[in-house]
């Protein structure tokens, strides 16, 4: 029997690689040995070269292997893959890194041309041609608090489950499912056609390798139905209107047992009627009488977590801001919260007592003889402009 060679040797890498230098030096091959970038000829050397080099991408990445592969050599990881030795369709299990290479429909190209079966993988199926379950996307509306502090919410959606009558299978209980007769279970067909051998999924059984004769009555033979599910989802503190959040494994149900699609929440978060909200840090206005301002004092603010009493210095014009640090939102990717700003309004009685019309009066004449700095300024530009 020929002698196997070291699996970094076929990487082209050293033992002290690390898993991001792994994955770089299997995209390169892959890429290398696509069937698109060899010629006809080359067809045969560039599939053992591809299967050659899976196999040492699925050994060393994974770490446990890597550790007994190096103590060992290959007679510590023969015995993990079938009795003739690694088979790209059973034991390879990284196929979302070929994705990542390739993309969903180029992917499916590759194992078609490799005689793998366009079935296989690609398009988002699994050996057995059950389709990996749909991704669902569902919008979910939030308060200004609960963006800011995060929240668990549990929302109902409707998605496809697992057939409970058949256990997903497809077929009636106490049925089973029978060996296509067509491809002899293995779920391919394949013609020649001149120099090529086409390989496809068998039209009979779908590219399963098995036929249900008795479909289960609850789902008509799918394995699964459509039925309303409580879900509980976290949502973090610093989200915002527009964001997308992925909740791995609770989109639909598979087709018969395949895994779960994902679900992505699409956050709208509801106005607040005092606070606006610029990235981390929210803004507010608030209301100080004109004696307040002048003479100084304090006013209530409100804040996330409640009122807080607010200190306004003599003197304080109107459009002052005032900066509480650490009183906004959470920041989302990082640690720590935003700032709150409170902007002073000066609250002007529109409809005056007379009382408060003969004070204004008096304080009016005051204030020709001792102007406010921002009626002092005003008038040497003044002086200035008409000079």
């Amino acid at each position: 029997m020929a002698t196997k060679r070291d699996y970094y040797e076929i990487l082209g890498i050293s033992k002290s690689a690390t898993a991001d230098e792994i994955k770089k030096a299997y995209r390169n091959l892959a890429l290398k040995y696509h069937p698109d970038r060899v010629t006809q000829d080359n067809k045969k050397v560039a599939e053992e070269k591809f299967k050659e080099m899976s196999e040492a991408y699925e050994v060393l990445i994974d770490p446990q292997k890597k550790s007994k592969y190096d103590q060992y050599g290959h007679e510590a990881i023969d015995s993990s893959f079938g009795p003739g030795g690694f088979d790209f369709r059973q034991d390879f299990h990284h196929v979302d890194d070929l994705k990542d290479i390739f993309g969903e429909v180029d992917i499916s190209d590759l194992f078609r041309s490799f005689g793998f079966g366009g079935d296989l993988y690609g398009g988002g199926q699994r050996r057995g041609g059950a389709s990996r379950g749909s991704d669902l996307e569902f919008q979910i509306e939030i308060s200004f608090d609960e963006a800011a502090f995060g929240a668990e919410k549990t929302i109902t959606i409707p998605r496809y489950e697992a057939c409970e009558t058949c256990g997903g299978t497809g077929a009636k209980p106490g049925s089973k499912r029978e060996r296509c007769s067509a491809c002899g279970g293995r779920g391919q067909v394949s013609s020649s056609s001149g120099f090529f051998n086409v390989v496809r999924a068998c039209d009979r059984c779908g590219g399963e390798g098995s036929i249900i004769k008795t479909p289960c009555t609850a789902c008509s033979g799918r394995g699964r139905v459509k039925a309303k599910r409580n879900i509980k989802v976290k949502i973090p503190a610093g989200v915002d209107t527009g964001a997308r959040l992925r909740v791995h494994g609770e989109g639909e149900a598979g087709e018969k047992g395949a895994r779960r699609g994902d679900l992505y929440l699409v956050i709208h978060v509801h106005p607040h009627e005092i606070f606006e909200r610029h990235g981390a840090d929210i803004y507010c206005e608030v209301p100080v009488d004109f004696v307040t301002a002048t003479l100084g004092g304090e006013v209530e603010a409100p804040t996330l977590e409640g009122k807080i009493k607010l200190k306004i210095p003599a003197g304080t014009q109107g459009g002052k801001s005032f900066r509480l640090r650490n009183k906004g939102i959470a920041h989302l990717h990082d640690y720590g919260r935003g700032d709150q700003l409170v902007k002073v309004q000066i609250d002007v009685p529109s409809n005056p007592t007379l009382d408060q019309k003969r004070i204004l009066k008096e304080l009016s004449k005051a204030s020709e003889r001792n102007p406010g700095p921002l009626a002092q300024t005003f008038m040497e530009k003044m002086k200035r402009l008409f000079r």
